[in-house]
Order: structure tokens, then sequence, then C-alpha cells
């Protein structure tokens, strides 16, 4: 299809007809339009308009109880069960610390909100779905059988959109920012130096900022003491030895809108075709191990000493999923968490090009 002659909303309706089976994020992206324009073509239809505006989703969904929360991005995407609790608002910046549902918010970054009802069956499923300016998902909350449905309502009636046309406008998404500069804008001392004096793993970004340097190229300039490559059976490896030795991990999911993180244990890991997944009770995670072209252990200094994490990369070199091991404010690493980190496949630094 023509990229510059989008399918009418009528059309677009048509191949949901069509494809009744197909997820919309696939449809949307075989018919040539975003996933927010896909939805907003059934406004009307099952589909409301809402204003996105993080805090009085944020605290409104309080009241709404368990929900299932997603945040994805192209290559994962994690679920969690659990109550939006411990909010925290904000203009750049909002969080939710509850025990399940644990999420960094960034608001600039959501444009486009609906309230979903789809037919299942005898039922109805509700949601509540945010996208970004080029229509890509930065967060959806899904109701659960034991969620409040009068309160969701209630909430829905206090964000409804004085638009609610069957079109949206989206933005082609600009890449020119998402790396801050190419490799070699900082000498290699000078981060090497930067690094060494961490003492919090929240100043990282920071320190890229200053260094004009992308995550990325800062963990392949640093140097073997900081950031080494892992062979591509290393994911799997740690999630099966975190299963096997019960070791509570940490894992973000995140893309420019929202970050997503569980902590604790994990127990039912499978695998299915390209896909990983995490099976367990409050939490599931599907990973396309196929589009893991980097993964990387890495090191940073702390007060509390070194922290390790996982991270692996796309071939647009985003960061697509971070592991740690699970720790508190003020705590040390969990030994048997750096061991494994410390002890998965690596490979020569020569190949990880």
């Amino acid at each position: 299809m023509d990229a510059q002659v989008k399918p009418a909303p009528q059309a677009i309706k048509q191949a949901r007809a069509d494809n009744p089976k197909m997820r919309e994020r696939d449809l949307a992206a075989q018919l040539g339009i975003s996933e927010a324009e896909f939805v907003a073509a059934f406004v009307g239809e099952g589909v409301t308009r809402i204003e996105p505006r993080v805090n009085d989703v944020l605290t409104g969904l309080e009241a709404v109880g368990e929900v299932m929360a997603l945040t994805r991005n192209e290559s994962a995407v994690h679920e969690k069960i659990g109550v939006y609790d411990k909010v925290v608002t904000g203009n750049h910046n909002a969080m939710v610390l509850g025990e399940q549902i644990d999420l960094r918010i960034f608001p600039k970054a959501w444009t486009h909100g609906f309230a979903v009802e789809k037919r299942d069956g005898e039922g109805v499923r509700h949601s509540l779905q945010f996208f970004d300016e080029t229509g890509e998902a930065v967060h959806k909350v899904h109701l659960r059988p034991a969620s409040n449905l009068y309160a969701y309502q209630q909430l829905v009636e206090r964000l409804v959109s004085s638009d609610q046309s069957q079109e949206v406008r989206t933005a082609v998404a600009d890449t020119a920012n998402d790396d801050l500069a190419a490799e070699g804008a900082a000498s290699v001392e000078d981060l090497r130096d930067r690094w060494s004096r961490l003492t919090d793993v929240h100043q990282f970004f920071g320190m890229l900022k200053a260094l004009k340097l992308s995550r990325h190229d800062a963990v392949r300039m640093v140097g073997q003491d900081y950031a080494w490559p892992l062979d591509g059976d290393a994911m799997a490896a740690m999630l099966s030895h975190a299963v096997q030795d019960q070791i509570p991990i940490m894992c973000f999911v995140g893309n420019r809108g929202c970050i997503q993180i569980h902590s604790g244990p994990i127990q039912n890991v499978k695998a299915m075709g390209p896909w990983i997944n995490i099976f367990d009770e409050t939490f599931h995670l599907h990973l396309r191990l196929d589009h893991i072209r980097e993964l990387w252990a890495v090191r940073k200094p702390t007060k509390d000493g070194h922290i390790t994490s996982l991270e692996a990369y796309d071939a647009d070199r985003k960061m697509i999923i971070q592991f740690f091991g699970k720790r508190h404010e003020g705590q040390g690493e969990r030994d048997d968490w750096r061991f494994l980190a410390e002890n998965l496949p690596r490979v020569p630094r020569s190949t990880a090009a």
C-alpha cells in the first residue's frame, strides 16, 4: 500500500472484519498505519477518545482495583497484574510504586488516548490505551474480573475528549534524538573516568547526556572491566538459572512514554518459536530473541558496591530489555545474581560489532 495514502476508517473496519483473529498491531502494520490510527477508526463503535491526562489517569486508576498493566516496545511485551497504588504524579515524570505495578512514566509522550470495549463471547473486555505522537502504544490498562467497573466508567467520563473523530494525526518517528551522538563524541578516557566515579545507577543517564553519548555507544566504548558482550544463548540461560536457583530479578521493558518493572522471582519460562515467555501468576513477559543483535553484561559502580545488569539491544542499537538482580536502595548486589551474570557465556569483543 502507498505510504502516502492511508486507508479510510471504513477500509480499516473492513480489514478487521476480514482478519478477525489478527492482532491489531500486526494488522495496522499490514495496512501501513499506526496502531493509534487503527483504534481510532472504531470511535463510536466500542471506542471512546479520552484525554491522556497522565496524573488524572493514574490517580483515577487507584479506585479501579486489580487490573493488568501492559508496556511494550517492538521486541518485548511486559504485563503485570496488580493495582495502581503509591502513585507519584508529575508533569515531567510520574511513577507508580506498587508492589506489583511499578512504572516510570514520561507524560509528554502520551499524545492519544482511548477507552476500548471489545465483545468477548458473552462478556465485554475493557481497556485504556495510550499512544505517542507517532501512534505507537506507550501503555495499556486491561480490566480483569476483579476490577471495579463503576470506578473505571467514572474515570472514562472524567477523561472523555470533546474530539470523537475516527481519525488521528500522527507524526513521523524522529529517530535523530534516539542516539545522542555517534560513537567517538567523547573520549574513552573521559567516559571511563566519569563511569568510575558513579555512586548511584540513576546517575548513568546524566553521565550519558553530559558526554553526548547513547547508552549503546557508552557500553561499547567503556572497556571489558565495565561491560562485556555475551553469547546469543545467554538470555535463555540467565532466565533458566534464575528459575532453577530462585534468584529474584528485576526486569525493565520500556518505550518513550513508560518503563514497566517486575521485581521478584520467576517460575514458568517457555520458548515458543522466536519468543521466550514468562507465564507467572502476576507477571507475563514475551521477548523476541531473534530481535536481539547484541547482549551485554554491564557493571556500574555505586556507593553500595558495583551493580550488574544484562542489556539487550536490537539492530537499531535501541535497548529492548534490561535485567538486574532484585535489590532495594541502599543494599548491595545479591551474590547469586552477580555470580550468574559474571558466568554467562561471553563472546570476544571483536565479534560484537
